[in-house]
């Protein structure tokens, strides 16, 4: 009977009866329970830190520096709640030491009454660290304490950072008011160089100017002096143009007294005057215009008719045999057309010859057309015009008297002011020797306001001025000047997707090792029959291979759509296992088919020397020098190995290498499997009466 044959035997064999189809469906389920159940009780306690219930402790009173309220101990816990790192629970400092002997709290944080003010004293004369205390019990739990260990850490780093960067921010908004401020003055000492120097030119302007105002002051007494001379002659000058107007102003006025009353009666009739003069002016005008634009025409118009009248009289007759009876008439009006010509031509030579004189008279028109207008309108108004040029006279004449009154007046007040002169140009000349003084000092004044100024500018670019973005890049820096740039080139999920390389195998070692309680390694019939021994040891092997392809899919069925497993090679994990399924069947097999009873306890015992050293938990290199001794030799380091490529990514050269290693498992397990099946067949009185039975 072939091997496949029998192995179907040997798995039908559960289908009779209720006792072995349900040890069928616990051999099936035993492996994912243990894979599973491991696996979802490891699969993300770090995502859950939350339920661990921390005491939190917060004494701190709070500091002021520069001004400002500090409240340390209240942000860090504002922090720490919203992190949701642990289950905080704020009690006092008793609480919290009861709770972690007890158990109640795993661990307790506390920040102390003076953390605030140790934390601002960075700022003051004497500098103190901050401390936050930590308190465990290994007693209730070691891992907590080492987590908390790792978590508290970095909350000391992040309150650290976060105090360091708020005394550099302080450190650097002084660097910035100081700057503004020598700024500020160095801009003052360059106004002050501006108006110093403007002040020394003014200073000079003033002494010049007062030098000129002396010679000024001179020439003012001497002018003085000829003015006080022209005002005498202003004052006679003024007084015969009094006279002058006064005898104007009386001729007006006795003509005015004349003409004045024929004006006011006889406007309409100079209006009406006026306006005929300039229409016929604008007539003639027009007329002188169109005869001498239309002169050489009709001169051309004369002779072509003259010419027309030759032409038909030499026709009618001259030419004729009989001459016309209108020939008579034909010949006076070809001598009228000749005579027209003729005075046409004479026109327009005349009007050639005067062209000049009548381009004068039509301006001249024109002219006379544009006054006869202008008078025409102020006809109405022509005696108020008259009576206004004899007020202005009058006016003027008024004028006259004023002035030569003033003009009396102005030679009086000049004497004055030439007495004036005199003492105003010995005043100046004693300003003008003062301004020189002050030149010289303010001169000394704008060299020192130029040092001060340079002074100040220099300083300035000395002392840093940072903006708010500039200041919270160099405060993040030196608050915390070292950082881990971190990068996972193929990062695993969650804690239950790292481990899942190491219980995964670990549960199918399982199913094959429940399998063979449950199945005979080396078929009984096949024995009894004489087969050979490969076969048999095939028909071993096989049902249990079978039972660990269903073992592996509903594992990963489950893990994967129950428990949230994701693989990045999935269906080259799934492959990878049955092959894992396979060699682990053989070995298991090999254990129990050689050395009957005692190969289970050996069985359990390769699996503990396997799981130590395979390093699923810890790198291998950290374990004794034992497990690091036979890890090389054990195929579970090489199943961990691929699987994790397999799941989490990376280079396939560990899964082709584990490929290798476990067909070579296989075979060598299987061949051996064959030499027991092969000792098997000789009964011997061991094989009758075992020492040991399980």
């Amino acid at each position: 009977m072939r091997s496949p044959r029998l192995a179907a035997l040997e798995l039908r064999r559960f289908g009779r009866g209720k006792l072995p189809r349900a040890a069928m469906v616990a051999l099936l389920v035993l492996p994912l329970l243990y894979g599973a159940l491991y696996l979802w009780s490891f699969w993300d306690p770090y995502g859950r830190l939350d339920r661990i219930p921390v005491a939190l402790v917060n004494d701190d009173r709070g500091a002021t520096a520069g001004g400002k309220r500090i409240t340390a101990g209240d942000d860090l816990v504002d922090g720490l709640r919203g992190s949701r790192t642990f289950e905080w629970h704020r009690v006092s400092d008793a609480e919290a030491r009861r709770g972690v002997e007890d158990g109640t709290y795993y661990l307790s944080l506390t920040m102390p009454s003076d953390f605030s003010r140790r934390i601002a004293s960075g700022s003051g004369d004497s500098p103190e660290p901050g401390a936050l205390r930590v308190r465990t019990n290994d007693a209730n739990n070691y891992i907590v304490g080492q987590i908390s260990r790792s978590v508290f850490s970095e909350v000391r780093s992040a309150a650290s950072t976060k105090a360091s960067r708020t005394f550099l921010d302080r450190i650097f908004i002084s660097f910035s008011s100081i700057h503004d401020k020598t700024v500020t003055a160095a801009e003052g000492a360059d106004r002050l160089k501006g108006g110093l120097g403007k002040a020394e030119k003014g200073s000079k302007d003033l002494a010049d100017g007062l030098q000129d105002a002396k010679s000024g002051s001179g020439k003012l007494s001497t002018g003085l002096t000829k003015l006080t001379k022209g005002a005498g002659d202003l004052e006679d000058g003024s007084r015969r143009v009094a006279d002058g107007t006064q005898s104007l102003a009386d001729n007006v006025n006795g003509v005015y007294a004349k003409a004045g009353p024929f004006l006011k009666g006889n406007e309409k009739t100079i209006g009406d005057t006026a306006r005929l003069v300039a229409d016929s002016a604008g007539a003639v005008r027009r007329n002188l215009a169109d005869l001498v634009r239309l002169a050489p025409g009709a001169a051309r118009a004369a002779h072509a008719s003259s010419a027309v009248l030759d032409e038909v009289y030499r026709t009618r007759c001259e030419s004729a045999v009989v001459p016309d009876p209108v020939c008579p008439d034909l010949k006076k009006a070809r001598q009228a057309a000749a005579d027209v010509a003729e005075v046409a031509d004479d026109l327009n030579t005349l009007i050639a010859d005067q062209d000049g004189d009548l381009k004068t008279m039509r301006a001249n028109l024109g002219t006379l057309q544009k006054q006869a207008r202008a008078l025409s309108a102020r006809a109405p108004h022509l005696y108020e015009d008259v009576d206004d040029a004899v007020r202005r006279i009058n006016r003027l004449n008024d004028g006259a008297a004023r002035v030569a009154a003033g003009a009396k007046k102005l030679h009086a007040g000049l004497g004055t002011a030439e007495t004036g002169a005199d003492k105003l140009d010995q005043g100046i000349g004693t300003a003008a020797a003062g301004a020189q003084t002050l030149n010289g000092g303010m001169y000394k004044l704008v060299d020192g306001s130029g040092k001060l100024s340079g002074g100040l500018h220099d300083g300035a670019k000395k002392i840093p001025d940072y903006d708010r973005q500039d200041r919270d890049k160099r405060t993040g820096v030196m608050a915390d000047p070292v950082q881990l740039a971190s990068h996972d080139l193929h990062k695993a999920g969650n804690y239950g997707t790292g481990f899942a390389p190491y219980f995964i195998p670990l549960s199918l070692w399982v199913g094959a090792m429940v399998a063979y309680m449950l199945i005979t390694p080396l078929n009984r019939r096949a024995l009894a029959a004489g087969s050979p021994a490969w076969r048999i040891a095939l028909a071993g092997w096989l049902p249990v291979v079978a039972v660990g392809v269903l073992q592996t899919a509903a594992l990963m069925a489950v893990l994967h759509w129950a428990i949230g497993l994701r693989m990045v090679r999935a269906a080259g994990t799934v492959g990878f296992l049955f092959l894992v399924a396979a060699c682990f069947a053989a070995l298991v097999q090999w254990l129990n088919a050689r050395f009957g009873a005692a190969g289970r306890i050996l069985v359990l015992a390769l699996l503990m020397l396997q799981l130590t050293s395979a390093g699923g938990t810890y790198p291998v290199q950290t374990s004794p020098g034992f497990f690091n001794a036979i890890h090389p030799f054990l195929p579970m380091s090489y199943v961990v190995a691929a699987l994790r490529r397999l799941i989490t990514g990376g280079g396939l050269g560990p899964v082709w290498q584990a490929c290798a290693v476990l067909s070579a498992f296989t075979a060598g397990a299987l061949a051996l499997t064959a030499l027991a099946a092969r000792r098997r067949q000789v009964w011997t009185l061991d094989r009758l009466h075992p020492e040991l039975s399980l």
